[in-house]
């Protein structure tokens, strides 16, 4: 056990003590992905709330995941009780205290775990249950004070995401013409999202952040990792999703989805605005997540998610293909893109 280790699990310790006035029987800390923030499954003593919780321990922000000058995220509430009063799965709160939150525990099976282990029809009904969350979420009306709905995809984040891709996304010497390629790119997908419709977004919709739960009514789905929520235009979750670096869905069934979704959402795009602006969203998300994961890898030493890195880049391929065949301005861009090199790097 690190001290790193032992002054969370106190952290967790005293804040059940001062905020449920309960006791702690066992705390498990969780395995932790690429942010800084830290989790544990917290077992209580009888006479507590529930038989277990999840503690979420803040942690000081890495100032390189975020673009200079942009505020940090916000805390998980209002938005998670926004969200549970409007009926959407999240996690019940029993209390907080001290940068701890203390959250109803969904288990450990995420969707990212379980969709591989599926027969095809049993995913794809499970992707559709997820695909419905967001249409109810973008039906959801800002009731003042909730600070996503002050928080956009805009022109600087599109910037630092393309600096970020620029970077460390297109292999060792990229040329300065290549660099500029990019830049401009992302600067161009900006435009095209500043004149989409804004609607609330979870920002983070991946397979990683939905939690399956079983129930007698059959398997059912929980949102955590709320706090970022922000409004963007329809197709960012979808992109998310549907474009997940963990769970790579055949072209088909992404296709299909990505359709009867659109025809739920409350702006019903037009098809061929909507699956521009998914490829576009496509390019600028995981071009972004392909070269964080070899930043964080580099930077950190952090060597986890560079087992993602094939899947990732096949969907920046794909996401700037479908670009280019709906725009020829893109083709430039898709194929920068398609000639980068398969990555090497192992975990």
């Amino acid at each position: 056990m690190t001290g790193d280790d032992e002054a969370v699990r106190e952290r967790v310790r005293s804040a059940v003590a001062r905020a449920l006035g309960a006791r702690v029987r066992e705390i498990e800390l969780l395995s932790a992905g690429l942010g800084l923030r830290r989790f544990a499954r917290v077992r209580l003593a009888p006479g507590g709330p529930a038989p277990s919780l999840i503690a979420r321990v803040e942690a000081p922000e890495d100032p390189a995941g975020r673009p200079a000058g942009l505020a940090p995220e916000p805390p998980l509430e209002p938005i998670r009780a926004l969200l549970e009063r409007e009926g959407l799965p999240v996690p019940r709160r029993f209390g907080a205290d001290d940068g701890v939150e203390l959250l109803e525990d969904l288990g450990d099976v995420s969707l990212a775990e379980l969709a591989p282990q599926l027969p095809p029809a049993e995913r794809s009904a499970l992707y559709a249950d997820a695909c419905a969350l967001v249409p109810r979420l973008q039906r959801v009306a800002d009731p003042g004070g909730v600070a996503a709905f002050s928080r956009r995809l805009d022109a600087a984040q599109l910037a630092y995401k393309g600096e970020l891709f620029a970077t460390h996304g297109l292999g060792r010497g990229p040329s300065a013409a290549e660099r500029a390629l990019v830049r401009d790119a992302f600067a161009r997908i900006a435009q095209i999202v500043e004149a989409a419709p804004q609607r609330l977004a979870h920002r983070d919709f991946q397979s990683a952040n939905l939690h399956v739960r079983e129930t007698p009514q059959g398997r059912r789905l929980a949102m955590i990792d709320l706090q970022g929520a922000w409004l963007a235009p329809p197709e960012y979750d979808l992109v998310c999703l549907l474009r997940d670096s963990y769970v790579e869905l055949p072209e088909a069934e992404i296709a299909q989805h990505f359709e009867a979704t659109r025809l739920a959402l409350p702006d019903r795009p037009d098809p061929d605005v909507s699956a521009l602006r998914f490829a576009l969203l496509g390019v600028a998300r995981k071009g972004k997540d392909y070269a964080r994961f070899l930043d964080v890898a580099s930077r950190r030493g952090d060597r986890r998610a560079l087992a993602f890195l094939p899947t990732t880049l096949r969907h920046l391929r794909a996401s700037a293909r479908a670009a280019a065949a709906r725009d020829a301005a893109w083709r430039a861009l898709a194929e920068l893109v398609a000639s980068l090199p398969e990555p090497t790097c192992a975990p």
